[in-house]
């Protein structure tokens, strides 16, 4: 029998109930043809215990609600946590809400978890901000967990060993009842990132690199174990920017083994163990990761060496090419990419062959759970020290927690962007999604640190460009697309 991999010890570890155990009635099923089609993916879930559950005040609404009107309570509220996020303004907090439908989805959020008894990090509240950087800033998140949240990117939990993935407003209703959720079982795949990154090379350029390399599809029904040497290598930041985009390759959830510097990036935190629990629950969490014979359903190898700072072109994060490359010509693409390469570049307003670095930008976005870290932030600041933002182009730092925010302006990152014409805003998702004040106007163009670049992503008729907090701060210095690694020399 082979070893199990990370993610199959900590679903094995969560299985509360398997309708698999009865292998005759899933088989009996499986012969019985399309009727039995529907009733056998029922038949293939198992029900999982769920260790965290992060809320926000966009996906909560419709839950609470449902459980109001099933007169049931929240079943574990101190494994809940809430936060606001996606709607709060980044300046001006202290006036009126400019958006009323923000404004209530925040009071009802507030509401709600005054009712249930759910901890709550209000607009005010120092903890405040975005929901995956709070988690691993407090110390809820920790290796083996099962941890779910109304929103895509949860993924980015990962980075400590956890299973974390999103769910839907019904679920996250269902988690609330219940601390469990049914899921079918993902199959496995490993992506391994060899060898040395070069100058200027980011975590956020290996993650577009890995999505460039297997497509916005490749991930679809897997869960991604990233591993190599370059992963190792990298921050515990770096890691969480890795899996944060594993949404963005298709898959379910990515996770990264646990090791001495996640134990040493979490130890002291709030909600950690302590004394002789933190004893006892680092060695169960060295014991965590991928067996040595462990089988992966798939696995991919891409050279650290040969990654280089990426920015994209188009209209999802695969669609990326070199600084110091050229937009493509869909003639040169197989026949089956053409036509999304060319709506991508009518949307993009980008002709063939256009150089990267001859695109000028209009704004430039440093902030998202992607890139609001304080590593992000003293990254972007290290460039743009000294220097000042290009004329005509605006540009925003938005840190992803409230600690975050404080921590940069002790460190004095905080004047350093707003010396170089940067403004310093308020943490929260900000322009990374265009649900607040922060949004493109049509036909803008942005540098921006987030993770998703579809058509109307940060405001209707809006264009973004994918890159790392680095190349974005540089990209705002210079007024266009610059290659980092000349910054850097």
């Amino acid at each position: 029998m082979s070893g199990r991999t990370l993610f199959d010890k900590i679903w094995d570890d969560h299985v509360v109930h398997s309708p698999l155990q009865d292998t005759a009635r899933v088989a009996a099923l499986a012969e019985g043809g399309l009727a039995d089609h529907n009733q056998l993916l029922g038949e293939r879930q198992e029900m999982l215990y769920i260790d965290l559950h992060l809320i926000h005040e966009v996906t909560s609404p419709q839950a609470f609600e449902g459980l109001r009107q099933a007169n049931r309570s929240v079943r574990r509220p101190d494994l809940t946590l809430a936060t606001v996020d996606h709607n709060v303004p980044t300046i001006d907090r202290d006036l009126p809400n400019p958006d009323p439908l923000s404004a209530t989805q925040i009071e009802v959020l507030r509401q709600n978890a005054n009712e249930f008894g759910v901890t709550l990090f209000d607009i005010f509240d120092a903890r405040q901000g975005i929901v995956h950087i709070i988690g691993p800033e407090q110390g809820f998140t920790q290796p083996g967990m099962t941890i779910v949240c109304g929103d895509s990117h949860t993924s980015t939990h990962g980075a400590f060993g956890s299973l974390a993935f999103g769910i839907g407003t019904s679920e996250v209703e269902h988690v609330m009842a219940t601390q469990t959720l049914r899921q079918s079982k993902p199959k496995t795949m490993s992506v391994e990132v060899t060898g040395e990154l070069g100058l200027g090379v980011t975590a956020k350029d290996v993650i577009l690199a890995i999505i460039h390399e297997i497509g916005v599809h490749g991930g679809i029904g897997h869960v991604i174990e990233y591993r190599g040497q370059v992963i190792e290598d990298l921050s515990m930041e770096g890691r969480m920017t890795i899996c944060n985009m594993s949404i963005e390759a298709g898959a379910r959830a990515g996770l990264v083994a646990p090791d001495e510097k996640t134990f040493a990036y979490m130890k002291g935190r709030p909600h950690v163990p302590k004394g002789n629990d933190w004893d006892s629950a680092l060695e169960h969490w060295r014991e965590l990761p991928t067996d040595h014979d462990a089988v992966f359903d798939r696995r991919v190898v891409i050279g650290g060496s040969t990654i280089v700072p990426y920015v994209t072109w188009g209209t999802n994060p695969a669609q990326s090419v070199s600084v110091d490359g050229r937009v493509p010509d869909p003639a040169d693409a197989p026949e089956e990419q053409r036509e999304a390469i060319e709506r991508a570049l009518i949307y993009m307003n980008l002709e063939p062959g256009t150089p990267m670095r001859s695109i000028s930008i209009d704004r430039v976005f440093i902030g998202s759970c992607t890139n609001g870290r304080i590593e992000d932030l003293r990254a972007a600041a290290s460039v743009a020290e000294g220097k000042k933002v290009a004329r005509g182009v605006t540009a925003m730092v938005v840190p992803g927690s409230g600690l975050v925010k404080m921590q940069a302006e002790e460190e004095g990152l905080a004047e350093v962007f707003t010396a170089a014409g940067f403004e310093w805003r308020d943490a929260g998702c900000s322009m990374c999604l265009g649900m607040n004040p922060d949004i493109l106007a049509p036909g803008e163009r942005s540098a921006s640190t987030s993770n998703r670049n579809f058509e109307g992503r940060q405001g209707p008729g809006g264009r973004t460009h994918l890159v790392s907090p680095e190349m974005a701060a540089a990209a705002a210095i210079a007024g266009h697309f610059t290659d980092l690694r000349e910054v850097m020399a």
